[in-house]
């Protein structure tokens, strides 16, 4: 069985086809690949479920064996590898109801049309000991959107606490962000089913999103994240646009 491993910005995945496996994934399988020290490791697995020319539909796996509805850097990874495989620049993937198109520019990056977000109005969490405001909002995936400075000691703290409240019963994505200036936010992720990350696409779009929607920023969007930057760009009428790199790290054979 083939896999590849991609990165972006620190955000590794694993891809395979589903052509290539002996047989179809579990949720047991997808753990002990993504585990780092009993499996290959990952932050989560992108499944190939179909190509057509410059076509894929994928099913994305977070590490502890839930399917997620979305990843940003996830489907510019996908891109980026269907896009060296056909030997094209421009490419469109899909994963659930969503089709969204990608394009391998010049400088290596990967520019991809996340479609239209949803935001909603500023929500109050009581957690316990404290009471959180947050942002709610979708990128085909649930975020939540605290404004608070993004310490990892924060983030570990309140991250694994908003993602399982009950306000969310599928779970949530949670963002601590920092304003830095009109076009620029500090953003620390804490994803759902994988925990802390160094970097997420559709974390940094929904920070954006709230951002410019709550008046603290304008688009473009520099999101800076632990494991680098990303651009965020917005339309005004609720479409989003995302662009960063993406590595190729190796091709691993299992047997």
């Amino acid at each position: 069985m083939t896999l590849w491993k991609w990165q972006a910005l620190g955000n590794d995945y694993l891809l395979v086809e589903q052509a290539e496996l002996p047989e179809p994934l579990s949720p047991d399988r997808v753990r002990r690949l993504c585990d780092y020290h009993y499996g290959v490791g990952s932050d989560g697995l992108l499944e190939v479920l179909a190509t057509d020319g410059a076509h894929a539909e994928l099913r994305i796996w977070n590490p502890d064996g839930s399917v997620a509805e979305l990843s940003g850097n996830g489907l510019r990874i996908a891109a980026a590898w269907l896009a060296q495989r056909s030997a094209v620049e421009e490419v469109t993937v899909s994963v659930g109801t969503r089709t969204l198109a990608a394009r391998v520019r010049e400088d290596g990056n990967v520019e991809l049309d996340v479609g239209p977000v949803e935001v909603g109005e500023t929500e109050t969490l009581d957690i316990g000991d404290e009471r959180v405001d947050f942002t709610p909002v979708s990128v085909g995936n649930p975020h939540a959107v605290v404004r608070r400075e993004p310490e990892r000691s924060e983030l570990l703290r309140l991250g694994p606490r908003i993602e399982r409240h009950p306000r969310f019963p599928e779970r949530t994505n949670v963002q601590l962000l920092r304003v830095d200036g009109t076009h620029d936010l500090t953003v620390g992720v804490w994803e759902r089913g994988a925990g802390e990350t160094l970097s997420s696409g559709s974390s940094s779009v929904s920070a954006a999103v709230a951002a410019v929607a709550n008046g603290w920023c304008e688009s473009p969007v520099h999101v800076h994240l632990p494991g680098g930057d990303l651009l965020v760009e917005l339309d005004g009428n609720g479409h989003a646009r995302l662009t960063g790199p993406v590595e190729e790290i190796c091709r691993v054979e299992l047997p």
